[in-house]
This record gives C-alpha cells, sequence and structure tokens, in this order.
C-alpha cells in the first residue's frame, strides 16, 4: 500500500486516525497495541508472507536483546551480538543477494567451462532494507549498554511502525543522533507523547506537501527518466535532460515518502528524525552526505566507520574505512555491480576531499558554481545508480560527453521528452531543489494563505493521481 494511493489517502489513513483518536488516552498503551496492529495490516496489504518475516525477526531479536541485557559478561555479551548482527544480515543478505551472488557465481562457472547452478528465484520483501538497519542499531545500542526495550510489543511497534517501515527514516529505538535535531527518543514517545491541534495540523500540512511532491512532481519527471533510460541510442541532448530528470525524480520522490512519513508519525503524536536538508545545495560531497538520506549516514556513521576505527587509526586506515563504509553503502541499496561502483565512486569523492582537508579542488570558485560542480558529480554517480546493467551507464556516458550515439540518436525520443507539462515540471524542480527553505520548514509555521495552498495543492495532486498509473516510491526497491 503506498501512501500515494486511493486506498490509503480515502481509506486506511481517515479510518486510522478516526479509531486512534477515539481510544481513551488515559494511557498510551491501548493506542500502541492498536498502532502494532494496523501496522501488521499495512504490512500484509502488499504480501502476508512479508508479516512472517518481519514477525520472525522482531521475536528473535527481542529475545536475544534480553539475553545481552541480562548478561553480566562481556564475552557472552559481544557473542550474543554478533549472533544477534550475522542472523540479520544473513537474512537481508538472502532475501536482497543471493540471486547477485548465484548469477556472478554461474558468471564464473561459464568462464570455466563448467556447469552452471539453477539460480532461485526470491521476492524482497518491501522495507527489509530498512527495518533490518532499525533492529541492528537497537541490538548495538543494547550491547553498549542502552536499556533493552521493557517489552516485546514496544520493540514490535517500533521495528514495525507504518509510517517509517518500508523507506525509513530509520529512527533509533533509545538513543538519538547527536547531530540531529533534539527530540525524545522512540521508547520514550512510545511511553508520553503529545497530542495536539498544531502538531497534527504540522504532520497534515507536511503529509500533503510530500504527497504534492510526489505525484505532481517526481511522477511527472520520472516519466522523462524512463524513456531516456529505455531508449536504445539518446542523444547528448536528450541523455542530459534525461539523467537530470531523474536526478530530481530521486530527490523529490524519496523526500515526498520522508515528508510523508514524518507528517505522519506527527499526525500520531510522534517526532520523527528529518532526513533531507537541501541536498542538491550542497558545495562538495561531503556536504552532500550531510543532506542527503540523513538516518542513512548517520546509520552508517555511527554503526560502521566508527567501529571501524574512524579517523583514529591513522590517515590511510581512515581513508580505507570510507571506500568500506561506501561499498557497502552501494551494495546495501541493491544487488547490482552498479550500485557497488556508484558507492565506491561516492567514497573515493570522499577520500579525495579528505585529502585536500575536507575541502574541493574547486573550493576557490563562488559558491554557486561550487553547487553547480557538486550537483554535476553528483548527477553522474546516479547514471550507475539508475542503469540496469555497467555497459548501460557507460553507454550513456560515452553519450554525455563525447555528443556521439553509436546509431546517431533517437528521432522519435525528442517528442516524448519535451512537453509543455515536462519542461514547465523541470523548471519548477530546478527552482525548488536549489532553494534552502524546504517544505519541513515552510510547514512550521501556518497563515490563511498558507493553509489555501495546501487545499490547493491537495486538490490538484488527487485530480492528478487518477490520471496517473500506480508509480510506486523509488525506495521501496531498495
Amino acid at each position: 500500500m503506498s501512501f500515494a494511493s486511493h486506498i490509503f489517502v480515502f481509506y486506511f489513513l481517515p479510518i486510522v486516525l478516526l479509531t486512534y483518536y477515539l481510544i481513551p488516552h488515559r494511557s498510551t498503551l491501548p493506542r500502541s497495541v492498536f498502532l502494532l496492529l494496523v501496522s501488521y495490516a499495512f504490512y500484509a496489504w502488499l504480501s502476508p508472507w512479508f508479516v512472517v518475516i518481519i514477525l520472525f525477526s522482531t521475536v528473535f531479536n527481542y529475545v536475544m536483546s534480553r539475553f545481552m541485557a541480562n548478561c553480566s559478561g562481556r564475552n557472552r555479551r559481544c557473542l550474543l551480538m554478533v549472533i544477534s548482527v550475522a542472523a540479520n544480515l544473513g537474512l537481508l543478505g538472502f532475501f536482497k543477494h543471493a540471486m547477485f551472488f548465484q548469477n556472478n557465481l554461474n558468471n564464473v562457472l561459464k568462464f570455466l567451462g563448467a556447469d552452471t547452478c539453477t539460480v532461485l528465484q526470491i521476492v524482497l520483501p518491501v522495507g527489509i532494507s530498512f527495518y533490518t538497519f532499525k533492529i541492528l542499531s537497537y541490538t548495538i545500542d543494547v550491547y553498549r549498554g542502552n536499556l533493552p526495550a521493557r517489552s516485546l510489543l514496544d520493540f514490535a511497534c517500533y521495528i514495525v511502525f507504518f509510517p517509517q517501515l518500508l523507506s525509513g527514516p530509520i529512527q533509533r529505538y533509545g538513543t538519538i543522533d547527536a547531530k540531529s535535531e533534539p527530540m525524545p527518543t522512540f521508547a520514550e514517545q512510545l511511553v508520553a507523547r503529545t497530542h495536539n491541534l498544531s502538531k497534527f495540523s504540522y504532520g497534515a500540512a507536511l503529509f500533503i506537501l510530500g504527497f504534492a511532491k510526489k505525484v505532481l512532481l517526481a511522477n511527472v519527471v520520472g516519466e522523462v527518466a524512463d524513456a531516456v533510460f529505455a531508449a536504445e541510442a539518446p542523444a547528448a541532448l536528450d541523455t542530459w535532460f534525461g539523467i537530470a530528470a531523474y536526478s530530481f525524480q530521486l530527490y523529490f520522490d524519496f523526500s515526498a515518502y520522508s515528508e510523508m512519513a514524518i507528517g505522519l508519525g506527527a499526525m500520531l503524536g510522534f517526532d520523527c528524525p528529518r532526513n533531507f536538508n537541501a541536498p542538491y545545495l550542497a558545495n562538495s560531497i561531503t556536504d552532500f552526505w550531510r543532506r542527503w538520506h540523513i538516518s542513512l549516514s548517520s546509520w552508517f556513521r555511527d554503526y560502521l566507520y566508527v567501529p571501524l576505527g574512524g579517523n583514529r587509526k591513522g590517515v590511510t586506515r581512515s581513508y580505507l574505512n570510507l571506500i568500506v563504509v561506501f561499498l557497502l553503502c552501494g551494495l546495501w541499496h541493491g544487488a547490482n555491480w552498479t550500485f557497488i561502483i556508484w558507492g565506491i565512486y561516492h567514497g573515493a569523492f570522499l577520500v579525495f576531499e579528505r585529502l585536500l582537508g575536507r575541502k574541493t579542488f574547486y573550493s576557490l570558485l563562488p559558491k554557486p558554481i561550487q553547487i553547480c560542480i557538486t550537483f554535476l558529480f553528483i548527477t553522474v554517480g546516479w547514471v550507475f545508480f539508475r542503469a540496469a546493467t555497467i555497459t548501460d551507464a557507460w553507454r550513456l556516458l560515452t553519450v554525455m560527453f563525447t555528443a556521439s550515439p553509436p546509431q546517431g540518436g533517437s528521432i522519435l525520443l525528442s517528442p516524448v521528452l519535451y512537453t509543455r507539462a515536462h519542461l514547465a515540471t523541470m523548471i519548477i524542480c530546478s527552482v525548488l531543489a536549489f532553494q534552502p527553505v524546504q517544505a519541513i520548514d515552510w510547514v512550521k509555521t501556518t497563515s490563511w494563505s498558507k493553509i489555501i495552498i495546501l487545499i490547493m495543492l491537495f486538490c490538484l495532486s488527487l485530480a492528478t493521481m487518477f490520471t496517473q498509473t500506480y508509480n510506486s516510491f523509488l525506495y521501496f526497491q531498495f
């Protein structure tokens, strides 16, 4: 069930909100139980088998965390933590990467002239990458001495909380990222959270803006990107236009989901961490990763980069740690060599900027030019992120930088790309992507003019939604 679907907007969400606020609020327990049940129903809508997997993960990790918390010996706690982490990564690896490794094994066997093996066809449970990282953060925090969940109900609520279930943000259970905005931990909010009209209005406004970004912007520029990546021989201008469209699609699609998730959480009384902060205004790749998918980059920093040694074990080791982190970041996004290359690409940029003293080779240029150059590097990286194969990515990059497509370009592609709707949407995306005031900032204050704008946007988005084919959020596949 997608947030940007009529089933969610007209049926699921109104029923959930109405029932939630009809439940007596003297204690948070009944409302927490209700949230747990509707979250499982939300997930089961996609596939009942997905619920079996997440139930197993929840119970297994809760039991392991209780054993870990009650262990007096550090070695035993460490062993339990390793078992829990290995089980979670094993489950994630099986569903997400088994086919990838089998296909690569078959390629090696073919090269050696040996018989190939049968490749298992495995369905990837939606959201498993996100809730696995939530579980891992919880398990590692318990090992580090933070208190475990008071009950299985609390832990299950944290894992399956439906606004964050499919694509984050990756909120932590009992700790707060030191660089995020101050807010109660999720554990504290399960005990006591604020419900008032101001918070509900903020959440509703943010949900509407996210909904509008998804339907009116991301889906429209996505048509441009899909056409270019599907074309056999796009011309250079068409390719650049399509890659820019994908850069906007990915940002507005994923930030839209994050804003809708944060908005839904606020309507239910929860504070959720910010996930984007004008990432295309970054003036370096380092700055970009402070602004893009903040909950993921901070997760890798605190649970992988720092435990590997961070920058505490010498310069060379810190560079190696960065490459390892971003290689795994690429692999987390998808089981394909293109994602691995994308991760190494960003890791190499970060190492290069460290070599220059956390600066870029263009840091002396005016800041607007720094932003444009950084956006260019990011956009080139998105080619690997979007392309189906390395060959496809290289073909597009060749066209982009040599202006000589192998077959002279496609004369039928331009009429599809350069329609009035596409051009207008690309201009709007360009304006919105390169300005500092984000949706999450804009809705912090209310006025009658903003209310009128929100109502108009919501009505326009609903009308447009019914004219589009179903278009799930991009990060559902990751």
